[in-house]
């Protein structure tokens, strides 16, 4: 029986035990609105109820009308006052959530509101587009969201509006009634009611339900329902409320920005052609600007900077005569406004006069990093609106390289929710009946989305169409789209990408076609006749064909060099083995000494047939550290590895953390395991004797990489593993392996080369840069779910693939029933990486069978696929992608189940998992059993809005033992930013006359980065250099994949600026590199070149760092010289 409390209830709503069995919800319902009549009343009840038979199981729970009422229904039961239940006893206790989503105060709950939407044009002024009487408000802090509940043509909608989607609240009034004006960063999720005798509702009538309103009904996703589209259209909604609302109190519990007084109301009307996809401003008639021009104001309208009434003739017509370079950097500035400009031409003509009479004449060297880069432009589009996001820059693509003159009539378009997070499955189809044989209900959401994929839709001049999309842009709801034009279509650079007329798979013939569109290097052609077909490795047993080789092929030394030497690696050491992209071919080339052709590719590397000699290389091996994660400790800890073990590797790493901010060796190892360009040049600065807590750049940088690493430790169990790495596979092509057996040659890391003579290194006399891992190992591959996704295997040494060179990538053997690679997660050789550790502490002493990963077999067409099925499909993806939530279920499973990953629900969902990440290509879906969803979650995952209990497995106690070190860990000093000590080793004579281009330069730098900084909401200098932006929006906490994406962006982006800037310092005599190096030290660091209220960026003279420490060993090297003549 559970415990009776008289704590207060942070809910409207109670657990209720020891209900007897024949109890039915209508009279329990009944029972509390009698028992707490003083002081309000009960809402709704539900008894819980078994699966099988459907008899009660005596507990249930109870919504009231407030807290208050709650708290006294907790009360009266544990001071024994409450009056017996058909002549039971009940025990009452605070409930983690309601029932229903209701407001917990009467004071939160307005039933008779006027809604109106539209947009705000002046300070007190705001135009409406629709209006709505006879609103229901519900204000619900413990959600931060505010429920609108309205009726349109006879049908019932809800609009939730989430507090951190408010951009400002402010309270007035409008004819002497009370108001509420709400300006909206994202339109409000929009949900229509659905019932009926098919469709499952929770509070049908039945024994085990009750509820005083009309609860018997299903809430469903629902497209913006004003025939004008006025909630795409705009961002403001203005609540005036009834004269019985309690304003203040309700203004209490939202994000208040202000006060407007009396509200000027007008009503406007939207005029031009309809479409689905708004708002979008065009250009009127007799206008013209560049695409760039109108793409940008567009964003400006989307973000709320200024409004789309005021994009009118005039504005474009100024902006025809404003270079695009200038109107550039207008936009920009306009962009990190923190308000709405409501007179948008004269803010662009003062900025772009001022800046046309100033100092922008400074020649930019900005380049395109070799073919790296390429700006890319970005469209969003939710349910309701778009959003013109860019252009930013990114890496660049085959496909986009091959047609840059034509590169910005190519976009990327993501489909995601309105505040811009993951659309969930079931907001594109509903399941709304219960039962095995139910149809899930396709919302309009669906149709929506598969009409932009069939129809496309237009911004300004441009009509873009679908093109194709890529493996991960699948995943993250994401396609290409081109904007054809008289001289190249979609369909023309589908035919040039190559030939898949013979794929009858619509998954994969969507595969294929999304293969040219990875993030690539273009290097050179390679012709026919230096490519040659071997054959593949394949055996067959217990009936299921393996391929040992699957994805591998060679490349020859020569070409290898040459490779190396195009993508700016050292020819004279290149990499063992590229990642590739060549014709139809994809997958990984090893090098091999004794090749005799250019490249010797293998028939399962072909993917389609195509005429393109382009080698593009997406990645080489190189030496990665290794880090456990969630995934890879719950395995462990099923195998038998104790969790002491995992405690003291995070205590040892967190220690390492506490002292890089005063010890220069442990700073070092840190930033040696990150390998970022600004870890690169921290180190250079150590390295020349800087103390990590005296350098205001430095410490700056040290402490945002230990913040991060703490963050990650926390969150996702990221623990360093010193002896081990992450490494390329890659397969034994002298065939001398063994099955069992790996050759792993590694680049030692700084303290491998310092500690001589260790066990595990075959032949190592501590000279040596490589070395070969000798001994038992424990190899796995993310994700991995299954017990037996871990194999211990040993590590050798062999004399003929020592001569091979192959240095940072894990050899498997050709031999034995099944690969290695397949054993592990069901990975193959095209690219995939490894964990490897061969620290004794974390290999299992036994191992499980590696779990079957044979993929089903695809539904295969009896005609050309075409280009609406692989739309449909894009969109079906979207339905029955459940990868996230199978992972997190296992997770959960694994900490809670005595048997851990080797109970029965966690090898049904690794084996669940398996079909969803074959459901890319096989097109066969993995539906998880709603007996197999979490309940509760463990602390570890920071699921607040969800119950939690607190874990006892080797996660949890990771888990708090890193929280607590973080709540109890001092704050950093900030007495070097405060007051930095300026060096006046960096000092060199005759500085003084480049002063003035120093200042020039710094001030377009800091600009820059500031631009760069608003646009990514970093608040600080070194969240923008290290692309860790602390306070991420909300959809970015929620989805680690797309704020890993954009943090690769952010360096992208911070990478071109820097290389731009060092044109700058560049464009003038190399003799005067050390005077100029100097002064833009002086104006960055010196007392008198301080900035009064303005950001100061340390990281602008550390760009020409290089220049700097030849300046500062040159100093060194005068006053030792100074100190031995007076010795």
């Amino acid at each position: 029986m559970a415990t009776a409390v008289s704590a207060p209830v942070f809910t409207a709503t109670v657990r209720v035990s020891n209900i007897p069995p024949s109890a039915v919800a209508k009279e329990l319902l009944a029972f509390f609105d009698s028992a707490v009549a003083a002081a309000g009343e009960a809402y709704a009840c539900e008894i819980a109820a078994a699966r099988r038979g459907w008899l009660s199981r005596c507990d249930g729970s109870v919504q009231f009308d407030s807290t208050a009422t709650a708290t006294l229904a907790a009360e009266l039961a544990s001071s024994g006052r409450l009056p017996r239940f058909l002549g039971s006893l009940l025990s009452v206790s605070p409930a983690p959530a309601d029932l229903l989503p209701r407001a917990p105060d009467l004071s939160l709950r307005v039933a008779d509101a006027r809604l109106l939407v539209g947009n705000r044009v002046a300070e007190r002024e705001f135009e409406a587009a629709d209006s709505w009487d006879s609103v229901r408000v519900e204000v619900i802090p413990g959600k931060r969201r505010i429920d609108l509940y309205l009726n349109h043509d006879s049908q019932r909608y809800k609009l939730e509006v989430f507090f951190e989607d408010i951009r400002n609240c402010y309270q007035c009034s409008f004819d002497g009634a009370g108001a509420i004006l709400l300006q909206l960063m994202y339109s409000p999720r929009i949900c229509t009611t659905i019932s009926g005798p098919a469709v499952y509702s929770r509070f049908s009538d039945d024994r085990f339900h009750a509820c005083k309103e009309d609860a018997k009904f299903t809430w469903v996703r629902a497209l913006d329902f004003t025939p004008n589209h006025s909630f795409g259209k705009c961002s403001t909604l203005a609540l005036i409320l009834d004269e019985g609302a309690s304003v203040s109190f309700i203004l209490n519990s939202l994000p208040l920005s202000g006060e407007l007084g009396e509200l000027v109301i007008s009503s406007t009307e939207f005029f031009g052609p309809l479409s689905k996809v708004v708002p979008l401003v065009d250009c009127p008639s007799g206008c013209s600007v560049p695409y760039e021009v109108l793409f940008r104001l567009n964003s400006l309208v989307h973000m709320g900077k200024i409004v789309a009434k005021d994009v009118n003739a005039d504005l474009f017509k100024a902006l025809e005569e404003i270079p695009v370079h200038i109107s550039r950097r207008v936009f920009e500035k306009m962009s990190k406004l923190e308000f709405t400009c409501y007179e948008p031409l004269r803010f662009i003509q003062q900025e772009a006069h001022s800046r046309k009479r100033g100092h922008d004449a400074l020649l930019s060297s900005k380049t395109e990093g070799e073919g790296k880069l390429m700006m890319c432009y970005r469209i969003h589009i939710t349910p309701a609106k778009i959003y013109c996001v860019g252009p930013e820059e990114e890496v660049s693509n085959y496909v986009v390289k091959r047609h840059k003159q034509y590169a910005s009539d190519f976009a990327r378009v993501t489909f995601v929710d309105e505040d811009w997070s993951k659309l969930f499955p079931d907001a594109i189809s509903a399941r709304t009946g219960r039962g095995f044989f139910s149809q899930p209900l396709k919302t309009g959401l669906y149709y929506r989305i598969l009409s932009i994929l069939k129809e496309g839709f237009s911004i300004g001049p441009k009509k873009y169409e679908f093109l194709a999309f890529s493996a991960s842009q699948l995943r993250g709801s994401s396609v290409w789209m081109f904007a054809s034009n008289d001289s190249l279509k979609a369909e023309d650079i589908r035919r040039w990408m190559g030939n898949f007329e013979d794929i009858r798979s619509v998954s994969k013939c969507a595969a294929r076609m999304g293969q040219l569109f990875s993030s690539s290097r273009q290097t050179l052609e390679i012709l026919p006749w230096d490519v040659e077909e071997i054959p593949d490795i394949e055996v067959t047993t217990d009936g299921s064909k393996y391929i040992f080789s699957d994805g591998i092929g060679k490349i020859s030394d020569r070409l290898a060099k040459e490779m190396a030497c195009r993508i700016g690696l050292d020819y004279t050491n290149p990499p063992s083995a590229f990642q590739i992209r060549y014709g139809g071919y994809k997958g990984v080339v090893a090098v091999d000494p004794d090749s005799f052709r250019n490249l010797s590719l293998r028939p399962s590397m072909k993917k389609f047939e195509s005429k393109s000699r382009m080698f593009n290389i997406t990645s080489t091996s190189k030496s990665q550290p290794c880090y456990m994660n969630h995934e890879v400790i719950s395995l462990l800890s099923t195998l038998g590895i104790r969790d002491e073990i995992f405690e003291s590797m995070q205590q040892n790493d967190m220690r390492e953390l506490d002292e890089m901010l005063t010890n220069r060796e442990a700073a070092l190892s840190v930033l040696g395991k990150i390998g970022s360009a600004e870890t690169k040049t921290a180190s250079k600065i150590l390295l020349q004797g800087y103390e990590p807590s005296l350098e205001p750049y430095l410490l700056m940088i040290l402490k945002a990489h230990q913040d991060n690493r703490l963050t990650d430790i926390r969150t996702r169990c990221k623990i360093h593993v010193p002896k081990g790495r992450v490494l390329l596979g890659c397969l034994d092509e002298t065939g001398e392996l063994e099955y069992g057996q790996v050759y792993i040659r590694i680049t030692k890391n700084s303290k491998e080369q310092k500690d001589n003579c260790q066990p595990y290194f075959a032949l190592d006399n501590g000279k040596e840069k490589t070395a070969v891992v000798v001994g038992k190992v424990a190899v796995s591959k993310n994700p991995c779910l299954h017990p037996g996704d871990i194999r211990v295997l040993e590590a050798v040494y062999d004399h003929g693939l020592y001569a091979k060179n192959l240095v940072d990538c894990v050899v498997f053997p050709q031999r034995g029933e099944r690969p290695h690679p397949n054993e592990c997660s069901g990975g193959d050789l095209d690219g995939d990486l490894y964990f490897i550790t061969w620290d004794e502490k974390l290999i299992p002493e036994e191992v499980d069978s590696p779990m079957d990963y044979t993929a089903a077999r695809p539904r295969i067409m009896d005609h050309v696929v075409t280009l609406e099925e692989i739309q449909k499909y894009f969109v079906d993806y979207m339905i029955n992608d459940s990868l996230g939530a199978i992972s997190t279920a296992h997770l959960v499973h694994a900490d809670r189940h005595p048997m851990k990953a080797r109970s029965p629900e966690c090898l049904q969902l690794a084996a669940l998992h398996s079909m969803a990440v074959d459901f890319a290509k096989s097109g066969a879906p993995a539906e998880m059993p709603r007996s197999l969803r979490p309940k509760e979650y463990p602390d570890f995952m920071e699921r607040w809005d969800k119950p939690t209990y607190i874990s006892n497995g080797a996660l949890g106690k990771l888990y708090r033992a890193a929280a607590s070190r973080m709540q109890s860990a001092p704050a950093p000093s900030s007495s070097a930013q405060s007051s930095p000590a300026f060096d006046p080793d960096l000092e060199v004579p005759g500085f003084e006359e480049f002063l003035a281009f120093a200042e020039e330069c710094y001030d377009l730098y800091a600009e820059k980065l500031s631009t760069l900084m608003s646009y990514y909401g970093a608040e600080h200098e070194d969240e923008i250099l290290t692309g860790n932006i602390r306070n991420r929006l909300l959809y970015l906490k929620k989805d680690n994949k797309r704020y890993f994406e954009m943090k690769d962006r952010i360096i992208y982006s911070v990478d071109g600026l820097h290389k731009e800037v060092q044109g700058w310092f560049r464009s003038r005599p190399k003799a005067e590199a050390s005077r100029r190096a100097s002064a833009w030290y002086r104006v960055t660091y010196h007392p008198d070149h301080r900035r009064p209220g303005k950001k100061q960026f340390w990281s602008f003279p550390w760009i020409v760092c290089d220049e700097l420490l030849k300046i500062k060993e040159s100093s060194k090297r005068r006053r030792q010289q100074v100190d031995g003549a007076a010795a």
